[in-house]
């Protein structure tokens, strides 16, 4: 949870729910897994009992094996859409805010050289957006909800540190989250640049687990 001393965001901040949008459509696919797992499962126990209709196949074994696996993939894939469901991204005059769950941070736009969006192709028709947010000083990379953001890479403009947070954005909200940054920030706007595929990239899952290993979420 944010710290008391952490302000919260204004009142009239511009709000965009991501976890909403994404679990409308993750959950629902989860769940269908789940349930063809479960199918699966039964499936399995009928033939372990011997009261399947027919003789049992190695083809319906391994129809019920797919089965079951669809179903864990269905579990894995329901947790965090059921975990960032009340995601939201914040803007307003203060910087860009990140909620997750009870978990609040904000990236203050004093503390950024600028700001940018980013896109590269997926398939034919397809974009993956994100927002570039380049401090002007050292970044906490393993800040409890922030951390996630952070990439190390070669810097798109001279004089940029490697260390920047980059927040994906699916197509449909990137347009109101560009405006807001251009409403409250307009001085630190970089404008618009393509990035070869798959350029959104993953954050250092591994290196944040042996850094704060040990270490006391923050409450």
């Amino acid at each position: 949870m944010s710290s008391p001393h952490t302000p919260s965001p204004a009142p009239n901040a511009t709000v965009i729910r991501v976890g909403r949008r994404s679990a409308m459509t993750g959950l629902p696919c989860s769940i269908v897994l789940m349930v063809i797992g479960a199918v699966g499962i039964f499936g399995i126990v009928l033939v372990a009992m011997g009261k399947q209709k027919g003789e049992a196949t190695v083809t319906g074994f391994v129809g019920l094996g797919f089965a079951v696996a669809l179903g864990v993939l269905g579990v894995i894939l329901f947790v965090p859409f059921w975990a960032n469901r009340r995601s939201r991204i914040l803007i307003d005059h203060t910087g860009l805010w990140l909620e997750k769950g009870n978990l609040r941070n904000v990236i203050p736009w004093h503390t950024l050289a600028g700001v940018a969006l980013c896109w590269s192709e997926i398939g034919r028709n397809g974009k993956m957006y994100s927002l570039e947010l380049y401090p002007t000083g050292p970044i906490d990379r393993d800040d409890p909800i922030l951390w996630g953001l952070v990439r190390d890479e070669e810097p798109f403009h001279p004089g940029f540190p490697r260390l920047r947070h980059r927040l994906p954005l699916a197509a449909a909200i990137q347009r109101p989250v560009v405006e807001a940054v251009q409403q409250h920030v307009p001085q630190i706007w970089l404008g618009e640049s393509q990035r070869p595929a798959g350029h959104i990239g993953r954050p250092d899952v591994r290196g944040h687990r042996e850094r704060t290993r040990g270490r006391t979420p923050s409450a």
